[in-house]
């Protein structure tokens, strides 16, 4: 529609994924290098994890073009399946010939001898098997299982049938499960794929209408590029959903220019009101657009009230293990299973900016970050006496596991924070762009205090919002005998330490002998959990225990509403 205005052969942003217009950045080059080291690396499974709407399924078209020769492939897009469905879509992804043998129904090894029998005589061949599965995040814990087995089979040199699991940031938890630690041992290339920067959103916009025929100068200007960086998340699908709709404004007023206002109006269209479109937006940059609209920080801290992102299912996960100097940030997705916040509704009216009071300071990244720390370990080291821990662990997160506490990363509002009301680490970014980690130990409606070294500094909700983009970890203490997130038909003294908290939350007396989850406790847990803000699934993870312990009494340190930590 609008392509001829802007002297476009076609519209640049549509949301398939077109090989052709893949952005080469520097993330995606090496996403697609993995791919292919993975296909020539002798078998075993290949990881590409990103965000929603990150790329990763246009790189895996891309790497399907440069796929190496006599390679066959077979690609699942809808991993939704059971081990019986599974190989079956395999067989008929490759072609496979099935028949049922005997009487009865269908078995798993009416599908498993053919697929066998298939790569032993195509290695014989010469030929290479790749089965490649999409939104891999949603597959069981046996069908991941029952991959595994398949990649069994093996020569002395390599193994017959490799494996690309694609998917959101919850299947890197996944695998990180103990029970499936025996598939990761089997992982011979991992690669996550991150949002771009501002610098190079700029740069896929330029790219992509280069593409779609572009020869004069570029229609957004840099005030409109930086808000649609804001408003994106540097995620190539939100950009490219914000660009069209933009353009679109654009053309409908006759304006051969996009700049910031229309940005803002296709950004009301496509992710809703103009409230609405900051609850999708990082933490600065809400902050930052509550500014613009004059909300202050009261208005600020009321707009992400609105978003309490869901967590444990999705954004957040329990770690066994230690920070590594891999983490140098949070990991940001889930790993159990749905614990989710419930989006918490704030209203926020455009009134006058709230002063800050006179405690709060700017926080100045030249000065006020020189005590923040580098590594992640040394952070969870200064919350460690808070939970009655020494601050000297060589390994916080394993030595915490001893006393029932386990560490636990998610992303996060401010809202979500102060529902948890527990003190946690914050991942902030100095001025030259590295992480660096501080404790969070109090927060009112419109500051922070932050403490690094023993050194504390209240700052503004505005100010923080500047350096901290929602990354928050914390310790939480866990029922003894936990491993993952409890539903219905879980059994074991976890699930009678459950019971017990529930009962203690209700004021009731605790039940004896409830060893089994049953209707009737998830009944119970799911009331829980709509009068605590949490989404009502029946499921107790992290962030439904941290509410259960903290409704029963269970005595773990708190966020104080001025300054300091309290027990």
């Amino acid at each position: 529609m609008y392509a001829p205005f802007f002297g476009l052969k076609q519209e640049p942003f549509s949301i398939a994924p077109d090989p052709r217009y893949l952005f080469m950045s520097e993330r995606h080059r090496e996403a697609l290098a993995h791919l292919l080291y993975g296909v020539r690396g002798g078998g075993g499974f290949v990881l590409l994890t990103g965000e929603i709407g990150a790329g990763k399924t246009t790189v895996c078209r891309c790497f399907l073009e440069q796929i190496p020769k006599r390679c066959n492939v077979a690609y699942i897009f809808n991993p939704k399946l059971t081990v019986f469905e599974l190989l079956k879509t395999v067989c008929e992804e490759f072609r496979i010939p099935y028949q049922h043998q005997g009487p009865g129904a269908p078995t798993v090894k009416d599908y498993l001898d053919p697929l066998n029998d298939f790569l032993l005589r195509t290695h014989a061949i010469g030929l290479n098997n790749v089965l490649i599965i999409d939104e891999a995040q949603n597959l069981s814990p046996d069908v991941l299982e029952q991959l595994r087995l398949l990649t069994n089979l093996e020569t002395t040199e390599r193994k017959l049938l490799q494996i690309i699991l694609i998917g959101q940031p919850e299947l890197r938890d996944m695998l990180a499960r103990p029970q499936l630690e025996q598939l990761a041992q089997r992982v011979i290339a991992r690669y996550h794929l991150k949002a771009l920067s501002e610098k190079e959103t700029s740069q896929y916009i330029r790219h992509r209408m280069a593409v779609a025929g572009m020869r004069t100068a570029l229609p957004f200007d840099r005030p409109a590029r930086h808000r649609i960086f804001q408003l994106s998340r540097g995620v190539p699908r939100r950009i490219n959903l914000l660009c069209d709709r933009a353009l679109l404004g654009a053309y409908g007023q006759g304006q051969p220019r996009v700049d910031e206002a229309i940005v803002d109006k296709a950004a009301a269209e496509v992710f809703g009101s103009a409230h609405d479109d900051d609850a999708t937006l990082p933490a600065g940059s809400r902050f930052a657009h509550a500014a613009r609209w004059g909300l202050g920080a009261a208005g600020a801290a009321a707009l992400l009230g609105m978003v309490a992102w869901a967590v444990d299912g999705r954004l957040g996960r329990p770690s066994n293990g230690t920070p590594d100097a891999q983490a140098s940030q949070f990991p940001a997705s889930a790993a159990s299973s749905p614990d989710k916040a419930r989006p918490a509704v704030a209203a926020a009216s455009a009134a006058t900016p709230a002063a800050p009071p006179a405690s709060a300071v700017s926080l100045d990244l030249r000065d006020g970050l020189k005590t923040a720390w580098r590594t992640e370990k040394e952070a969870w080291r200064e919350l460690a006496p808070a939970w009655k821990l020494a601050a000297d662990l060589p390994d916080p997160c394993a030595s915490a596991q001893r006393e029932n506490l386990l560490c636990f990363r998610t992303v996060a509002t401010l809202a979500l924070i102060r529902q948890l009301s527990r003190p946690g680490i914050l991942l902030l970014r100095d001025d030259a762009g590295q992480s660096v980690f501080v404790l969070l130990t109090a927060l009112t409606p419109q500051t922070a205090t932050l403490r690094a070294g023993g050194v504390s500094q209240t700052v503004s909700l505005l100010s923080l919002a500047k350096v901290w983009r929602g990354d928050f970890a914390t310790f939480w203490r866990a029922p003894e005998g936990y491993q993952s997130a409890l539903s219905e038909g879980s059994g074991g003294p976890v699930v009678e330490a459950l019971a017990t908290l529930v009962a203690r939350a209700d004021g009731a007396s605790a039940p004896s002998g409830a060893s089994s989850f049953n209707a009737a406790l998830k009944s119970r847990l799911a009331a829980f959990q709509v009068a605590w803000g949490l989404s009502a699934d029946g499921v107790a993870g992290p962030t439904t225990f941290m509410q259960l312990n903290r409704a029963a009494g269970v005595d773990e340190p708190r966020l104080q509403a001025d300054a300091g930590l309290v027990h």
